[in-house]
């Protein structure tokens, strides 16, 4: 079986858009940019033996404010700018109840079972509470990235970060 390090997209492989104090994804791919230290990063849990899978939620498309064809090509530059193996995406919103948003765990059950990925020998890294929360609930281990959102923060993550960079500590 495979083993797999699950990153939330927007605030953990790319920068996100800050209004607020609050993350939001970028529009367009011209606004997408990598976060840095995320490509030697991932460059080394490929070396370590993990699949670098991104798991997250676009809601925007569901809400008529962002567009497929924005989020792919978003995905399409981060596939050919960063060593990711897959990427998984819920177009929904909380109204939708499906099975794939996050806090639920549907995206890593999906890929789990596409790639025979160990849930248990697997991380979820995020920098949200739901993220936490569907990696907790794959029965993986979790790192939160604190960003210090205006937002409820989990306190049930395996770690707690400030910075990308201390995941070279824990991975």
């Amino acid at each position: 079986m495979n083993k797999a390090i699950f990153l939330d997209r927007d605030g953990v492989v790319n920068l996100p858009v800050i209004i607020n104090n609050k993350a939001y994804p970028p529009r367009y791919v011209f606004g997408t940019q990598i976060m840095p230290g995320i490509t030697n990063i991932l460059s080394w849990t490929n070396k370590m033996g993990y699949l670098n899978i991104i798991v997250t939620n676009q809601p925007d498309i569901s809400r008529g404010t962002q567009s497929e064809d924005n989020v792919i090509a978003i995905n399409k530059y981060l596939y050919d700018n960063i060593p990711i193996d897959d990427i998984y995406v819920c177009i929904h919103d909380d109204k939708d109840g499906c099975f794939c948003r996050k806090p639920k765990s549907g995206l890593l059950h999906w890929a789990g079972i596409e790639h025979n990925i160990d849930l248990k020998l697997s991380w979820m890294i995020g920098d949200r509470k739901s993220d936490i929360i569907a990696g907790i609930s794959a029965g993986c281990k979790t790192i939160f990235i604190d960003y210090n959102y205006n937002e409820i923060k989990p306190i049930d993550a395996n770690y707690i970060i400030k910075d990308i960079s201390e995941l070279w500590d824990i991975l």
